[in-house]
């Protein structure tokens, strides 16, 4: 499984994204910031921070809980 997470630079809700993130113990994935994209600017703009499992497709919106990670690393 390969996670990545999407987010803005200055982004509080984003901090906390990483926050839960590590309680998940989640040992690896990787941030992918939106703001020079227009491309996932217009699809992740108002969603951010968004969490996907890149081989499912699956994607997790703000917020989200250590058991909604637990749940996608699951899959």
């Amino acid at each position: 499984m390969r996670l990545i997470l999407y987010q803005r630079d200055d982004c509080q809700l984003c901090d906390l994204a990483l926050d839960v993130l590590a309680q998940a113990r989640v040992p690896e994935f990787d941030s992918v910031f939106i703001d020079d994209d227009a491309d996932l600017e217009a699809r992740y703009g108002e969603r951010v921070p968004v969490l996907r499992d890149d081989d499912s497709g699956t994607e997790v919106d703000w917020p989200f809980t250590e058991a909604a990670i637990i749940r996608l690393a699951s899959r």
